[in-house]
């Protein structure tokens, strides 16, 4: 009775340890499969972000300089207009004819020097002969000298009239955008008392970024990378809050001699190409700045990067497999992909790159290297 209890037993226990046996089988085999990566460690230029805006080359005010009502506007505002063209025409009949009654001045000087030159040479071979007196010889010299005066006199009313007439044609000095138009035609300008503004003229194919800098130790940084010329400032990176098509870097080519006494900053300047025409005077933008490089920057994909109320996080998988929770500090995104990690991480962890929503702290996966 005893060896048929034992067997009973025997024959119950087998079933369920095998069954078990299988069940631990089954969950081995389902681990999850996350993909994992080491850090990639690199040298890198580290950089800083200013805020910054965009001058243009150069804003000029287009004003009438003399006197008359203006006739015309050939220019859309808004528009591109190129060196040399005509912007605004304003009355010039007067103009015309102060240039007409300098030329006819001019003519009849020129007539009386010549008369005055001919009689001055008659006079000298008539002294000779005794035929005048010194005194009247002297007397057409003076004339002479006198004539030569008026026609030096003359031209220079010439050179004033037509002047004055070339003021009645506005053109444009420089390719460059132009503004709408301050008076509208037809409207009165008075600029011989003092220049009347007609609008302004942005020469931006290529623009001035102007931006400062505040801390020490950036500029301490700034000043020994220059010298050391290991570090490129030619392609400096741009981020501009406006949507455009094209991207942006500027030269550094300007760093004030002082600081400011009242702002407590170092004013820099770098330089931007606008082949496009989509930057525009006044533009607000972000300068990333270079200002030291890092010889073993330690990176990692950015999109394996998570937040929450700590701050920045990642998952890591330990020698055992298991899914460690790790807080991160981080710094600068490089390439567009690639996140420097500058405390959290070591070069020889392993981290997980996706799937960051699976996966949980603790949690045993099967890692799957990238």
């Amino acid at each position: 009775m005893k060896n048929t209890y034992f067997c009973i037993l025997a024959a119950i226990a087998l079933p369920c340890t095998f069954s078990c046996k299988k069940s631990d089988t089954h969950s081995e085999g389902t681990l999850q499969r996350v993909e994992v990566a080491k850090p990639l460690v690199d040298s890198v230029v580290i950089h800083k972000s200013y805020p910054g805006q965009l001058i243009a080359n150069r804003e000029v005010n287009l004003v009438a300089r003399v006197d008359g009502y203006l006739t015309a506007k050939t220019y859309t505002s808004g528009d591109l207009v190129h060196k040399g063209d005509v912007l605004f025409k304003i009355e010039e009949h007067n103009y015309i004819d102060a240039v007409q009654k300098a030329e006819a001045d001019l003519s009849q000087a020129q007539a009386n020097l010549e008369y005055a030159s001919t009689r001055y040479s008659a006079m000298v071979e008539a002294l000779k002969g005794d035929a005048v007196s010194e005194m009247e010889v002297a007397q057409a010299k003076s004339t002479l000298e006198e004539c030569k005066a008026a026609v030096k006199t003359a031209r220079a009313s010439l050179q004033s009239a037509q002047t004055q007439l070339s003021y009645c044609t506005v053109r444009a000095p420089f390719d460059g955008h132009i503004t709408t138009v301050v008076h509208d035609v037809g409207s009165y300008v008075a600029g011989s008392a003092s220049p009347v503004t007609l609008a302004t003229i942005y020469e931006d194919n290529s623009m001035v970024v102007k931006f400062a800098i505040e801390d020490n130790e950036s500029l301490g940084n700034l000043k020994h990378n220059i010298a050391a010329g290991k570090i490129d400032f030619a392609h400096i990176p741009l981020t501009i809050p406006e949507h455009l098509q094209h991207q942006y870097t500027c030269s550094l080519d300007y760093l004030s001699p002082a600081i400011s006494t009242s702002t407590g900053t170092l004013a820099l300047q770098a330089v931007t190409d606008n082949p496009y025409h989509e930057l525009r005077s006044g533009m607000y933008v972000t300068v990333e700045l270079p200002v030291t490089d890092e010889p073993h920057a330690v990176l990692i994909s950015d999109a394996a990067i998570g937040s929450d109320q700590l701050g920045s996080y990642i998952y890591l998988v330990n020698d055992s497999d298991r899914v460690v929770y790790t807080t991160i500090e981080t710094g600068q995104l490089v390439d567009d992909s690639l996140r420097i990690v500058t405390k959290g991480i070591n070069p020889d962890d392993r981290y997980v790159t996706k799937a960051l929503l699976k996966v949980r702290d603790g949690m045993k996966v099967e890692p799957v290297s990238k």
